[in-house]
């Protein structure tokens, strides 16, 4: 073609892609933190689909590329995306063109930054509503997860903090929430403050009307597990920083989930 002659070096000579969307999705395909690869990996590739940068009917780039941008294994994105699917928002399409898919139409409630959480879950929250009881959960958690460690623990306090944490590895999806939220205030009650275990308690129940309105997803179970694990050990050993690091990253996973489905 003639008009190609006069292009520099390397200029496609194509339509030319929109430079906002380009930007946008090189910015959310920076490589993720440590600590939380899944969670932060599925946050990403929400964050994607809602803002509308890979739309409804468009493919995402394939999982080695992703993979590559985001710097986590293959199985973390493969993982991430199944479990997207499952909540309705990709689709895998297989032959010549196939690939995974953004799904038209979305979940009801899964598009738009305007309010937060689907409105047949309850009342809409503010993105200031959601930043501040997330806020105060890291605040009080963290906080008790360094004092609860920092205590010289009786057998009995011992042995329940103990029991806590095997009776959550073993919970039925229906019931994991539940004793999820156990374990935090047994945690919580082991900082021998009972104005904090009050105050935890009562950010739990606003915690967990914001995870009911997200998908339990098995990955990140498996993974909180683990982060349980850490966090009980720290604390049963006496090592305060190490227990509020690893109750901070804990909840840093879970707000990342929080924030993708609900922001």
């Amino acid at each position: 073609m003639a008009g190609d002659a006069n292009l520099p070096v390397g200029m496609p000579s194509g339509p030319l892609a929109e430079p906002a969307e380009s930007l946008a999705q090189e910015a959310l395909s920076r490589p993720v933190r440590g600590g939380n690869a899944f969670e932060e990996t599925l946050a990403r590739l929400l964050q994607l689909i809602r803002l509308g940068i890979v739309a409804p009917g468009e493919a995402l780039p394939p999982e080695r590329e992703l993979a590559a941008r985001l710097e986590v294994s293959r199985d973390t994105v493969r993982e991430a995306i199944r479990s997207l699917a499952d909540a309705g928002y990709l689709e895998s399409r297989r032959g010549r063109y196939g690939g995974t898919f953004v799904c038209d139409p979305l979940p009801t409630g899964a598009a738009g930054p305007a309010e937060v959480g689907p409105a047949a879950s309850g009342p809409a929250l503010t993105a200031d509503e959601l930043d501040d009881i997330l806020t105060l959960r890291a605040v009080l958690e963290v906080g008790a997860a360094r004092a609860a460690a920092s205590r010289a623990l009786t057998a009995a306090e011992r042995e329940r903090l103990n029991a806590r944490l095997v009776e959550l590895r073993a919970a039925a999806a229906d019931d994991y929430r539940r004793l999820d939220s156990r374990l935090h205030l047994t945690i919580a009650e082991l900082s021998g403050s009972p104005s904090l275990v009050s105050l935890i308690a009562e950010n739990r129940m606003a915690v967990n009307r914001l995870l009911d309105r997200i998908p339990l997803l098995a990955p990140n179970i498996a993974h909180s597990d683990e982060q349980h694990e850490q966090i009980v050990w720290a604390v049963l050993v006496g090592d305060a920083d190490r227990a509020a690091a690893a109750m901070a990253e804990h909840l840093a996973g879970s707000q990342s989930l929080l924030r993708a489905f609900l922001s």
